[in-house]
């Protein structure tokens, strides 16, 4: 894929993945434009002052307007669905506005692509849409469903719609990494479970994946990356080593562990060295054609957990990452050895 002949469009285009996706194009995938698209003026106004306007474009609008993302998709070649409410809590209090975005937002744009010819579609999706507890997982999955089966819609355009689905980003909005940053001026780091776990991925990382993605992509697959585990509480002792932990139990629509790959899915899934691809299971999939080369099936009974992953972030890797990402400096303390 020549990104060079690409216009490309992002939903949520202001959020933390849009500016570093933005990032991404402008230094190393160089496509004709890459369009802005999202609510509010000030976070684009802010856009623009730090990347410019060569080569970009900035559309105000909504995902749950498709008269909207009709108009702003005409000419477009690449789709990046980033839009989403994503905060647990707000999505549990305003289920209704929760729906209208993941969900019936994901509509919108995949009825807009195929009116206007759009030919790659992917959408972002979450670790939360495994097993969803919470709303938010909840309209992920129906958000999976919709972009994926999409395709059969397309007939046989060159058309495709597929989606990733990732574990948590390094310090984007709604992260503990801030909140841990901030209860380090109190001596008090809370933990709502000593054994949680989680999926970790930075926004660069998540960046590339999702543009190699794009690059492979045939057309229903829901494409998963290998990446690490951590403790919680690891990432705890490296933000305030010298802080006190104190468990305050798991908040409501809150996991123990996270997974990004069910037993059930396994099933109709294949691996590759970096990633997994779970399959569709209709018809119109023909897996001779479209599967990616060097891949293979995934183990029967193989389950892809934050708690049984064979990836771990050391606590002196969890630090290394974090200085390197801006969060801490060289000059904060490490942790101690753990005994």
């Amino acid at each position: 894929m020549d990104w060079s002949d690409l216009t490309v469009l992002i939903t949520g285009g202001t959020g933390s993945f849009g500016k570093a996706f933005l990032r991404a194009m402008q230094q190393d995938y160089h496509p004709k434009v890459v369009r802005i698209f999202s609510r509010d003026e000030l976070k684009q106004h802010e856009m623009r002052t730090e990347f410019g306007e060569e080569g970009v474009r900035y559309l105000i609008g909504d995902v749950r307007d498709e008269s909207r993302l009709r108009r702003a998709l005409e000419g477009v070649d690449v789709v990046v669905h980033a839009a989403a409410l994503k905060q647990v809590p707000a999505a549990e209090y305003n289920p209704f506005e929760a729906v209208k975005t993941n969900v019936l937002g994901a509509q919108n744009l995949a009825n807009a692509a195929l009116d206007v010819g759009v030919k790659r579609v992917m959408a972002l999706s979450t670790d939360k849409a495994v097993s969803p507890v919470n709303l938010y997982g909840a309209t992920k999955l129906c958000q999976e469903r919709i972009i994926t089966q999409s395709n059969v819609y397309a007939g046989a355009r060159d058309l495709r719609f597929s989606c990733v689905r990732y574990g948590n980003v390094v310090g984007s909005r709604g992260s503990v990494i801030p909140v841990f940053l901030r209860q380090r001026e109190t001596r008090v780091l809370t933990i709502t479970h000593p054994e949680m776990t989680r999926f970790w991925i930075t926004l660069p990382q998540a960046v590339r994946f999702v543009c190699s993605s794009i690059e492979m992509m045939q057309g229903g697959e829901v494409l998963v990356p290998k990446i690490p585990s951590m403790k919680v509480v690891d990432l705890a002792r490296v933000i305030g080593p010298d802080c006190e932990q104190k468990t305050i139990g798991i908040r409501p629509g809150e996991k123990i562990h996270e997974m990004l790959l069910t037993e059930e899915e396994a099933r109709h899934s294949v691996e590759l060295d970096d990633r997994f691809a779970i399959e569709p299971e209709f018809h119109w999939w023909d897996r001779e054609l479209h599967r990616p080369s060097g891949s293979r099936p995934v183990p029967q009974g193989f389950r892809y957990t934050s708690d049984t992953n064979s990836d771990w972030l050391t606590e002196d890797q969890l630090y290394d990452l974090l200085v390197q990402e801006g969060f801490l400096r060289e000059t904060d303390p490490r942790p101690a050895p753990a005994c």
